[in-house]
C-alpha cells in the first residue's frame, strides 16, 4: 500500500494538477503524504518544509536537473527551506528554460510554417510545447511531437543549460533535509547514474517505468551506501499513488530526514 508519494510535478511546472489541489487529490487516493517536486521551481504556498494540509503531510520539495561528465539527471530535494544561492539559480534556471523555449518554438514553426499558440512563462517546458503542437494544424499527437520533432535527437530540440552535479548537490544539501537520485533506470547509463548516489542521501526505488526494469542494480547501491529509499508516481497528471513508499519506509525517510 502506498502511503507517500515522493515525487508529484503540478501546474508550477509542467504538472496538471494546481499546487493547492495537491492535498485533495492525494487524500482521495488514499496516499498520507505527498511531496510536490516541481521542476527547478519552490512551492509557492508552501512556507515550511513540511505542512499538514486538510489530514495529508505536503512536503516542500523540488526536481532539479543536474549534469555529470555529460549525462544529465535528475536530484530530489525534500524538506525545503529555502537558500539564497538556491533561489538565485533556480530564477537563472527559469530564465533559460524561457530563452529555450522559445528557440524550440522558433525551430517548430519555421520547420512546419503552423503558429503555435503557447505562452512561454517561467516553469515551461518540452510538455508544454507538445500540448501546443497536439493542439496546433501540425499532424502531431503529444507522442509524436517528441518522436518527431522535440525529442533529444529531433531536429527542433534544444539543450538546457543546468548546473553541475557538485553545485546542485551543494544547493541541495544546504536547502534541504534529503537529497535523493531520482528515476535511476531512466537513463542512458544507468550504472553511472547509480555511482553518483554514493554522496546522496537516497536512490528513488519505486517509480512506474512503464516497463519491466531490473531493479537489482538499485538495491546493490542502496544496501551498499546505506542509502533512504524514495519513490513516487512522477505524476505529470491528475492521479497520485500510483508508486510510493509503504508506511515502514515513510518511517525511515522521516528519520533521515534532517529537516521537519
Amino acid at each position: 500500500m502506498v502511503v507517500a508519494d515522493l515525487h508529484v510535478h503540478t501546474t508550477n511546472s509542467d504538472g496538471a494538477l494546481e499546487p493547492d489541489a495537491v492535498p485533495k487529490v492525494a487524500a482521495m487516493a488514499g496516499v498520507s503524504v505527498v511531496a510536490i517536486t516541481d521542476h527547478d521551481r519552490l512551492v509557492p504556498f508552501l512556507n515550511a518544509p513540511v505542512k499538514e494540509i486538510g489530514g495529508v503531510t505536503v512536503i516542500h520539495g523540488i526536481e532539479l536537473r543536474v549534469e555529470r561528465n555529460g549525462q544529465q539527471i535528475d536530484l530530489l530535494g525534500y524538506g525545503v527551506r529555502p537558500t539564497e544561492a538556491l533561489c538565485a539559480e533556480i530564477d537563472r534556471l527559469q530564465e533559460n528554460r524561457i530563452e529555450r523555449a522559445n528557440e524550440i518554438v522558433e525551430r517548430i514553426e519555421r520547420r512546419t510554417g503552423v503558429t503555435l499558440d503557447i505562452e512561454l512563462q517561467p516553469g515551461v517546458g518540452r510538455p508544454h510545447i507538445a500540448r501546443a503542437i497536439e493542439q496546433s494544424a501540425i499532424d502531431c499527437d503529444y507522442h509524436a511531437a517528441f518522436d518527431r520533432l522535440i525529442g533529444d535527437d529531433c531536429p527542433c530540440f534544444v539543450p538546457r543549460r543546468v548546473p553541475s552535479f557538485e553545485r546542485g548537490h551543494t544547493l541541495l544539501k544546504d536547502a534541504c533535509g534529503l537529497v535523493s537520485l531520482a528515476h535511476p533506470l531512466r537513463y542512458d547509463d544507468q550504472d553511472r547514474a547509480l555511482s553518483l548516489a554514493a554522496a546522496l542521501d537516497g536512490v528513488e526505488y519505486h517509480y512506474d517505468y512503464g516497463r519491466d526494469v531490473d531493479l537489482q542494480p538499485v538495491e546493490r547501491t542502496i544496501r551498499e551506501n546505506d542509502l533512504v529509499v524514495t519513490g513516487g508516481s512522477d505524476a505529470h497528471d491528475r492521479t497520485l499513488g500510483r508508486a510510493g513508499l509503504s508506511e515502514a519506509e515513510y518511517h525511515r525517510f522521516r528519520t533521515r530526514c534532517r529537516r521537519d
